[in-house]
């Protein structure tokens, strides 16, 4: 079998970057297939959505959604890597440590996510992934609509992020905890709010 470097696949129509990218670039000397996308996504890709503090974000508690599509490959084959930067037209290439040989391609913007990102998986379903993909697409449509904002689209988002990646069995903190934040938060609102009556 050969490696991925190696592929040379004709690209198609579906190009979500649009038909300015159809032409190799500088970047890559590789050209990608939409189905080959899939099925390497498929095996090598994940849809996340970290949950970080963020002192600043007081409507959920102090706590950040972010939503990450990343596909990984060892350094040897980082070109196909970016090859997926030509294909969809928006994300970076990093390594994921000074000690690691493992190289990631990562698209982290809310309007890229958007735009190119999901609607390319909406037109070329997943199989392994699918289902995580769904509550990813989701999640991204509500944050760009800014329903996180709210206390019952947050927890709502929270939710179906903790239904991803194995129902979250490697995140650090439990759903009740991140939770129960965005609820004191709320509860404390709404006692600033209630009008004091004096007799």
């Amino acid at each position: 079998m050969s490696h991925p470097s190696d592929w040379v696949l004709a690209m198609r129509s579906e190009n979500p970057s649009g038909a300015d990218n159809q032409q190799e670039t500088a970047s890559s000397s590789l050209e990608l297939d939409a189905r080959w996308v899939v099925g390497f996504v498929d095996g090598e890709g994940c849809f996340s959505v970290s949950i970080h503090r963020n002192s600043n974000a007081r409507s959920t508690g102090g706590w950040q959604l972010h939503p990450v599509f990343h596909v990984y490959q060892h350094g040897a084959h980082r070109a196909v890597l970016e090859a997926l930067v030509d294909f969809f037209g928006c994300g970076t290439v990093r390594s994921k440590g000074e000690a690691s040989e493992v190289w990631t391609y990562a698209v982290d913007s809310l309007r890229q996510l958007e735009a190119r990102v999901v609607p390319f998986f909406e037109r070329h379903p997943l199989v392994v992934k699918q289902a995580d993909f769904d509550r990813f697409a989701t999640i991204v449509g509500a944050m760009r609509r800014r329903e996180h904002l709210t206390q019952e689209g947050f927890e709502r988002a929270v939710r179906l992020a903790y239904e991803m990646n194995a129902y979250g069995k490697q995140r650090k903190r439990t759903m009740q905890e991140i939770l129960a934040g965005s609820s004191e938060t709320a509860r404390w609102a709404r006692t600033q709010a209630t009008p004091v009556l004096f007799s």
